[in-house]
Parts: structure tokens; sequence; C-alpha cells
């Protein structure tokens, strides 16, 4: 499945060893009772979060849901079962292959904002504004990478009209909701193909705050740093990269 995966990434958004794009949403709830500021976030309304991983088919491949509206992306991510399980080696992700004209072994890897850490196996974008032009290209490709998450967020929320609206249930039943328009998603998905269209528009989620900042390990930036190299070499480039950034 993973290969797969990463073979429909690096065909339709150019960008190899890519096992999914990882990105969290804030879904709107009505205040749970007795549950102080837990579920406040930091736009101040409650909600609980959705952390979802997609894949090139805008299909969800794994989803967290019901943490608290206080916490931030990647606090989600390190206390979700696919972290911990990533950590201990349980997932069978491939072992790290060569990619031409890259003079390292790269390893598979999710991709996902700023809001998250830095990872063997989850890349982000450089930090900064004053960046040399291979590190905006990397930005740019893992972009056009990221955004299938994004993509599919949009296909959630415009099919399912229920997070157009705070949802005033038990926050059980509300993880339990999400979860089913998530699986159904697929099922649709699946069934009735792909209007890009409907991706044009997140209704109904905002972004989680980015609240913690990151020190880069060296042995993992090295395939980044690879990666970027990588993306304006004559094996790697697009034509049209240039003008996007």
């Amino acid at each position: 499945m993973w290969l797969k995966i990463a073979k429909e990434f690096n065909e339709r958004a150019n960008f190899p060893n890519c096992l999914g794009a990882v990105d969290g949403k804030h879904i709107r709830i009505i205040k749970p009772e007795r549950s102080g500021l837990l579920y406040m976030n930091y736009k101040h309304y409650f909600s609980i979060g959705l952390l979802a991983i997609a894949d090139a088919n805008y299909k969800f491949i794994y989803v967290d849901v019901g943490s608290y509206g206080k916490d931030s992306d990647s606090t989600i991510f390190k206390n979700s079962a696919l972290w911990e399980n990533l950590k201990k080696k349980n997932l069978n992700i491939p072992a790290s292959t060569t990619v031409p004209g890259v003079d390292i072994s790269l390893p598979y890897a999710f991709v996902g904002d700023e809001a998250f850490g830095l990872d063997k196996h989850l890349l982000r974008p450089y930090s900064g504004t004053h960046l040399p032009v291979r590190k905006k290209i990397f930005n740019y490709r893992l972009s056009r990478a990221r955004r299938y998450v994004e993509c599919t967020f949009g296909i959630l929320s415009n099919k399912w009209r229920i997070f157009h609206r705070p949802i005033d249930v038990h926050v059980d039943f509300a993880v339990d909701i999400v979860k089913c328009c998530c699986v159904l998603h697929n099922f649709v998905r699946d069934r009735d193909g792909f209007k890009f269209d409907d991706t044009l528009a997140i209704s109904g989620f905002e972004e989680p705050s980015i609240v913690e900042n990151y020190l880069v390990p060296r042995s993992v930036n090295r395939y980044r740093d690879a990666l970027s190299n990588y993306f304006v070499s004559e094996e790697g480039q697009l034509e049209w990269q240039m003008g996007k950034i």
C-alpha cells in the first residue's frame, strides 16, 4: 500500500518517496458541559481536532479525531497511534531507496506544513523568508504534494454540510459523526470520482495555530537538503517551477 501511494504521489505531484500528506483542522462544536477551556482554540471558539493523512486520490488513509481544541497539529500527531507505531517501526514502511541524481538513500516520509516538526519520516518546509532558490523550490514542491490533504478537506466539508455549523451534540457523538463522514467520504470518492470545483473552498474548518518552534536535527535535515538539490537538478526539476516562486 505504501509503495502504491508513493508511486501515485511521484506521478501526480512529482514528489518522490511520499507516503501521504498530513494536516489538521478544527471542527466546530458547542461547548461541552464542565469542560472549562479545554476545547477553546486560539480563535476563541470551541472545537475538536481532526488530524488526517490523505493519499494522491484525495482519500483518507488515517484520521485522528477528538483531540482538544487547544492542541496544536504537532501535539496531536505526536500523541497519535500512528506516531507511536511509526517510532516502534510497526507500519512496515519500505526501506530507504535511491532517487536518480541523489547521492544518498532517501527514506519514505509524510509531508506536512510548518506546524509539524521535521523527522526522518515527516518532511516540512524550510522556515524563513529570505531563502536561497533551491529551498524556495523545495517549499513549492512540498506544497504541491501537501495540497492533496487540503483538497480532501475541501471535498469533505462541501459534501457533508454538517461541518458548516457548530455540531450540537455530546462530544463523543461529535467524534463519531466526524469519523463516519471521513469513512463515507472514501466510499463516495470511489463511487463518484473527483470534481475539482469541490476543493476550491474549505468551509467550516479552521487551521490550528502554530505555537511550537523546532530544532532541526542535522541527520534528518540532510534528507531535506538532498531533495532540495534534486528538485533543481536536471533529473528532478519541473519546467514551470521557477515561475511559481
